[in-house]
């Protein structure tokens, strides 16, 4: 019972958070897209840099379980091709769509009713696609430690690369406005 709690408090505060950052207005999701509102690119490397923080001590101390899944070309390139689609045609991710609904806002519903019903039609073929969408192009399980040797390398590479970009676009995206 408590990790419901706990999964309620931490999903009621990333909302919080994502809705103050401005990632449940469509509009500010376009000029992100554009390269004209830096802050959402930002926020969302920032998210991967401290998630990537906790999941590293959660596992150095024993509490985390992983499963890393096969990277595959054409399931994973298709995968992003639909999803940049329909963030693109609605002005949400499925984690902001959420957020955007308890919001209240009215358009967000039709975009999750639609990531349900997409969902509920990937997991219904999910079977049928394997030997055509994965098999083909089925590179294994690439992971960063697996590369570098040592989890915290791995760490401290993604963190650094991730902090770059998080700089990168500050610098850049401001001097568009300019």
């Amino acid at each position: 019972m408590m990790d419901i709690w706990l999964g309620l408090f931490a999903g009621t505060a990333f909302g919080f958070v994502i809705q103050r950052v401005g990632a449940t207005n469509p509009q500010k999701m376009a000029l992100a897209h554009l390269m004209q509102e830096p802050h959402i690119p930002q926020f969302m490397l920032l998210v991967v840099i401290f998630s990537a923080t906790g999941l590293f001590f959660l596992d150095a101390a024993g509490g985390a379980v992983t499963r890393v899944l096969p990277i595959s070309l054409v399931g994973t390139g298709l995968g992003g091709v639909i999803f940049g689609i329909g963030w693109g045609i609605s002005g949400y991710c499925p984690g902001t769509c959420w957020a955007a609904v308890g919001e209240g806002r009215m358009d967000a519903i039709f975009t999750l009713l639609g990531g349900l019903a997409g969902a509920a039609a990937f997991a219904h073929l999910h079977e049928s696609l394997i030997p055509i969408l994965y098999m083909p192009t089925n590179m294994g399980q690439l992971t960063l430690t697996a590369w570098l040797g040592h989890p915290s390398a791995a760490l401290g590479l993604l963190i650094i690369l991730l902090g770059v970009g998080v700089w990168l676009i500050g610098i850049l995206w401001r001097q568009q406005d300019a």
